[in-house]
């Protein structure tokens, strides 16, 4: 990584790993104002929960300071084009996270800042869910490598931010979903290649419950993202029989955490009740978001970078 993180490809693995030691550091020791004196925009055209709490938060507990600008007041490519508002925010403050529908407008911006950018969500990548992801799973299984992750669901952003940081990391990853909802291909072939230096086993298919079985974590999203609301009826019809419940958990190995980046929409893609399942680690998944972002922030916006 060297000046924004735009996409879990702008880390190699040694920085994932120095990440996750950083803030697990920080998760279970005292605050420190690491980032005195720091400022942060929160620059988002979608609405947001964890991502804009967990960003102003990390900010406050490391004694900087974050501007929530949200899409009324930019109005992002509309009323100012992505590279001025770029240029403009450079000269405020010393770092950007940006939450778009468009993952071009995040290269945009990372390409005309000559801050750190961050992408806090576009329509093609998570890196900062994905980062937090690998936290939760370090933290609840001691490793990474070796171990094996079956996502049941949509090839969506969340999708291909954890799947390039599992073949990263050496975690085999189990892909199911409907014919016509699969990962891009440039993504599965990216992945591929980290695999073949990391030795993660890739399985794809349509079968979620061939895919779930014998595994350590089982991961699923929404079927329908935001910016997709006209398709939504077509894809619960496609994703009929795609809803991870208690069946699906049992087929997993019997220390199987079940994982879901939030929001859910229980009765679809996860059945109800299930987040309250003993093996359920989404809300512990959602508390890390602060941590990573705490250790990432660090990282990029520190004189000495942590």
């Amino acid at each position: 990584m060297d000046k924004d993180l735009v996409s879990i490809e702008d880390l190699n693995r040694e920085e994932i790993e120095d990440l996750i030691e950083h803030a697990l550091r920080m998760k279970h020791g005292a605050r420190a104002p690491l980032l005195s004196g720091r400022s942060l925009a929160l620059l988002f055209e979608k609405p947001s929960l964890r991502t804009k709490v967990s960003f102003d938060m990390a900010m406050n507990q490391l004694g900087g300071h974050s501007i929530y600008l949200s899409p009324e007041e930019v109005g992002l490519g509309k009323r100012e084009s992505v590279a001025d508002v770029a240029r403009v925010l450079s000269r405020y403050v010393d770092g950007i996270a940006a939450r778009t529908f468009s993952h071009e407008t995040v290269q945009i911006l990372a390409r005309h800042c000559s801050v750190p950018v961050v992408n806090a969500l576009s329509d093609h990548e998570h890196p900062c869910q994905a980062l937090s992801d690998l936290l939760t799973i370090r933290e609840k299984k001691g490793r990474l490598a070796g171990l094996t992750v079956a996502f049941i669901g949509d090839g969506n952003n969340v999708a291909n931010s954890l799947f390039l940081s599992c073949c990263l990391m050496g975690t085999n990853f189990h892909f199911a979903c409907p014919a016509g909802y699969e990962m891009q291909r440039v993504v599965l072939d990216r992945g591929k290649e980290f695999a073949a230096r990391s030795g993660s086993l890739i399985q794809l298919g349509n079968d979620p419950g061939k895919a779930v079985k014998d595994v350590d974590i089982i991961y699923t999203d929404v079927w329908t993202s935001m910016g997709q609301e006209a398709e939504a009826e077509k894809r619960r019809r496609a994703f009929s029989g795609y809803q991870v419940d208690g069946k699906f958990l049992d087929l997993a190995k019997g220390d199987v955490l079940f994982m879901h980046p939030l929001p859910a929409h229980n009765g679809e893609e996860v059945a109800a009740g299930l987040l309250d399942d003993a093996r359920a680690v989404v809300f512990d998944q959602a508390e890390n978001r602060l941590h990573m972002q705490k250790a990432l922030l660090v990282r990029l916006l520190s004189k000495g970078g942590g």
